[in-house]
C-alpha cells in the first residue's frame, strides 16, 4: 500500500519513501491519496465516490456489506444520527480507511486512553448482561 506524503515516499509498515532523486521502480497495488474532511456529511461523498469506482449500486452494495439499503443512502447522503459500527463497516466495506492525524503530544497517550475505552465497554457488556440475566430469572 502506498500512501503519498507530500515530495517524499517513506517505508514505515504501509508506508514506502523514495528520497527526492531515488529511481527506484516499483510496482505499486493502490494509491491512496490522504484528503481532509471538514464536515461531517463529506464522508458521504466518499463513500457514493468508492462505490460507484467498483461499478456497484446502492442496493447490491448494501447487501455485499451487510447494511440496508436505507442505510447506504443515508451515508452518501451525509445524514446525521448515523451509527459508527455501521460506517465503519461500510468504509471496510468499500475499501475506504479513516486515518487520523494527531498533535505529537497526544500521540502518547492514545495507548492508555484506548485501554480505558475497552474497560468502560467491557463494564457496560457485563451490567447489560447482569440486566438481561435477571429479567431472565424473575
Amino acid at each position: 500500500m502506498v500512501v503519498f506524503r507530500g515530495s517524499n515516499l517513506c517505508d514505515q509498515g504501509d508506508f514506502l519513501i523514495f528520497p527526492p532523486g531515488d529511481t527506484k521502480v516499483f510496482a505499486i497495488k493502490e494509491i491512496f491519496v490522504p484528503v481532509t474532511l471538514t464536515e461531517p456529511g463529506d464522508i458521504g461523498a466518499f463513500v457514493r465516490a468508492a462505490r460507484k469506482a467498483q461499478g456497484l449500486r446502492q442496493d447490491d452494495a448494501a447487501g455485499a456489506i451487510g447494511v440496508s439499503e436505507n442505510f447506504m443512502v443515508r451515508v452518501e447522503n451525509g445524514a446525521e444520527g448515523i451509527q459508527w459500527g455501521k460506517l465503519f463497516q461500510v468504509l471496510e466495506g468499500l475499501g475506504l480507511r479513516v486515518v487520523v492525524d494527531m498533535p505529537e503530544a497526544a500521540a502518547p497517550l492514545v495507548a492508555a486512553e484506548l485501554a480505558k475505552l475497552r474497560q468502560r465497554q467491557a463494564r457496560s457488556r457485563n451490567r447489560r448482561a447482569a440486566v438481561k440475566g435477571g429479567d431472565q430469572h424473575g
